[in-house]
């Protein structure tokens, strides 16, 4: 008989992925969600020349997108100052995440991460045969003096750290985060995730240098720009770095309708501050929302709000579950003592009005 064969590492990875999609659990559920607030997606939408610029671009699809992403690269390097060779086109963060796995993560290379931060990246870096190493949460806060002391321990090739962060949308300043650098460790790099940097408070994004050895940034168009169905993400590094990832990425994983979207997005800052205020409003009523009902909102630096719960982690996934079976699809930490949240993603008024009065009866089947 034969089999597939496998390699070691392969057959000895668990069979899941780090996110079950809300898709899946409404095949589950036999019916759609009212509300859906749990993948911190942008709710409000892309810009509408974004969507002009995909519509006009649906005829060329039979053409592979650009494997350079040129115009998209030179855009990107124009909006932030450096040069061309500074920047790498992905597949949403994400996709980039694996590549860099790829790069540096070799069979038993230690990396450095937040217990029950952004589990992608520890998929990924399992799937090289990688072994992560956490440190706690410092006041629901990413802990970098802590992350760069396990690094040295451990001497991680990477250490990751969010900012802000998800899922507690909690942040540090960018001065304070360059400051800490004089403890990254010879040798380790810094992967700075800045997915939500655009809908934070200024001074958020950290001032690093685009040709700086020690750090890679990672922003992305799924967040601010409401693109997550079209996977765009961009990555900052020293050109040596960026270059690198030729070496192993998808060269057509790049579609030509999502590049011409995130480039006509880029150009649409009128768009952007629209969907930064609705974030912003959101932000503020899901605060409400929940100190309507005795709970209290964690301040958020992203496009979410976590909500402590006042209970442990058994609780508040009690409420989730709540909420979900009345059709508000919803996500939690999982790891204590993070896990005693919910998070909200922000949306538009009817969304979050039926977050409203889905939520106490959710808290009442919880307390039982």
């Amino acid at each position: 008989m034969t089999h597939t064969r496998f390699t070691p590492l392969a057959a000895s990875l668990p069979s899941t992925v780090p996110f079950v999609g809300p898709e899946t659990q409404e095949r589950a559920r036999g019916s759609v969600f009212e509300a859906r607030l749990g993948a911190n997606e942008n709710v409000f939408g892309p810009s509408p020349r974004a969507i002009a610029a995909m519509q006009a671009t649906a005829g060329d699809v039979w053409m592979y997108g650009d494997p350079e992403n040129h115009d998209l690269r030179q855009a990107l390097a124009a909006h932030h100052g450096v040069r061309a060779d500074n920047i790498m086109v992905g597949e949403g963060i994400d996709g980039l995440l694996g590549y860099l796995a790829r790069l540096l993560v070799a069979p038993g290379d230690s990396v450095v991460t937040s217990q029950g931060a952004y589990p992608t990246f520890n998929y990924h870096v399992a799937g090289f045969g990688g072994q992560v190493h956490t440190v706690p949460y410092t006041k629901d806060h990413e802990d970098p003096a802590a992350l760069f002391a396990k690094a040295a321990e451990v001497d991680a090739k990477i250490v990751y750290l969010a900012n802000p962060d998800n899922p507690m949308g909690s942040w540090h300043s960018g001065a304070d985060i360059v400051a800490s650098l004089s403890d990254l460790p010879d040798g380790t790099l810094l992967l700075l995730d800045e997915a939500y940097v655009e809908c934070a408070p200024p001074g958020t994004a950290a001032p690093v240098a685009a040709d700086d050895p020690r750090v890679i940034r990672m922003r992305t168009f799924s967040k601010a720009y409401g693109m997550a169905g079209a996977r765009v993400g961009y990555a900052l590094a020293h050109p040596d770095l960026i270059q690198a990832f030729h070496k192993v990425r998808n060269h057509f994983g790049m579609n030509r309708m999502a590049q011409a979207g995130a480039l006509a997005a880029l150009q649409d800052t009128e768009w952007l501050t629209h969907v930064l205020r609705e974030v912003d409003t959101a932000r503020t009523r899901i605060a409400e929302i929940a100190a309507e009902n005795g709970l209290s909102a964690l301040a958020s630096a992203t496009n979410f709000v976590a909500i402590d719960c006042g209970k442990d982690g058994e609780f508040a996934k009690s409420v989730l579950d709540g909420l979900i079976a009345r059709g508000i699809f919803a996500r939690m930490p999982f790891a204590a003592p993070q896990n005693r949240c919910i998070r909200i993603s922000c949306g538009p008024e009817i969304m979050l009005d039926a977050f409203a009065a889905a939520l106490p009866a959710a808290l009442k089947d919880a307390r039982g």
